[in-house]
This record gives structure tokens, C-alpha cells and sequence, in this order.
């Protein structure tokens, strides 16, 4: 399989890199989702949230990491058959949002993080504060943070959902591009 995409479907790098954010986005959630029902004080709940932190701050690395490659990789692979105009432009502005999706939660953390005056750690390095601490304020990002996090769900099913139909419904080749080829 070929590193860089094709005009047939993506390249090994870019779907590599596709499946380890659905993996990272998947323990983001997982983690936050265990921190809430782990005892409070306890070090699992406070285990917990540092990887929260962390795989966030991870999910951000890698979407720069396939922001630059998609730039170098040049277009996606076409769909064979090719979908409805319309089709394709509601494909577009649901990737635009996942992309401001997956920038816009570790970066929220962040100021969050940052606003509630606790260290931002990330694979053992302290990151700098993004902003001074301000208790109304961590409040407010906090909230907002866990809105578009809810929002996310929605984001993530509906992308998920669009190439299952895809697949097996209008027996396209839009999923089967970005699966790993078989052997």
C-alpha cells in the first residue's frame, strides 16, 4: 500500500493516522467518562483526568501532524461512484467541523487548565499557562468545554454513521478507502 494517497483511496500514513485519532478521541472520552464515576479524591479519578489532559493535548499533536500531511498528501481519493453535489459539500462541512472539533477541545482544556490555576502536563513536560488563573472564568471554559465535548458525540456519530451508510447502503467505496488494505 502506498504511504501517500492515490486517486483509488488514502495512502498507509493518512489512514494510520485517521484510525490512531479515533483511538486517542476514544480513551479521551473513556478517561473523562471513568474520572466521573471513580470515588472522589481517590488517585484513579485523579489518574484519570491526567490522561484526560494528556491524550487531549495528544489529539491536538496529531491533528497538526494530519493538517500537514493532508497539505502534502494533496486531495482525498474520489468516491466511486461519485455522490450528489450536495452529498459531497455536507461530507466537506462535516470534516471543516471535526477539524475545529478536535482544535478547539484541547485547547479549551488548556485555557481551562490554565485558568484554574493547575499545571498543564503533557508526557511528563510542564506546559505553560495559556492564561493567568480566574476562577470565573475556568468556570465558564469548563462549561463550554463540556457543551462541545457533548456536541462531539453528535459530530463523531454522525461522521460514523454517514460511512456505514455509505458502505452498506449506497455500496459506495467511500469507507473501503480508508480502511487498512487487505493483504
Amino acid at each position: 500500500m502506498p504511504l501517500k494517497n492515490t486517486a483509488a483511496r488514502y495512502g498507509s500514513v493518512p489512514i494510520a493516522m485517521h484510525w490512531l485519532m479515533v483511538a486517542l478521541l476514544i480513551a479521551v472520552y473513556a478517561a473523562i467518562n471513568l474520572h466521573d464515576i471513580a470515588p472522589k479524591g481517590s488517585d484513579l479519578r485523579a489518574d484519570l483526568k491526567l490522561w484526560h489532559f494528556m491524550l487531549g493535548l495528544g489529539v491536538l499533536v496529531l491533528l497538526l501532524a494530519r493538517v500537514g500531511l493532508r497539505l502534502i498528501s494533496g486531495a482525498a481519493p474520489a468516491i466511486t461512484p461519485p455522490p450528489p453535489r450536495w452529498q459531497a459539500l455536507s461530507a466537506q462541512a462535516l470534516h471543516v467541523a471535526l477539524y475545529v472539533f478536535m482544535a478547539t477541545m484541547p485547547l479549551l482544556g488548556w485555557l481551562a487548565v490554565s485558568a484554574k490555576g493547575a499545571p498543564v502536563v503533557f508526557l511528563g513536560l510542564h506546559l505553560p499557562p495559556l492564561i493567568a488563573p480566574d476562577k470565573a472564568l475556568y468556570d465558564w471554559l469548563k462549561e463550554l468545554h463540556e457543551v462541545i465535548g457533548t456536541a462531539g458525540y453528535y459530530l463523531i456519530g454522525l461522521h460514523t454513521a454517514a460511512a456505514l451508510i455509505h458502505h452498506y447502503m449506497m455500496r459506495d467505496d467511500t469507507l473501503q478507502r480508508m480502511l487498512p488494505a487487505r493483504r
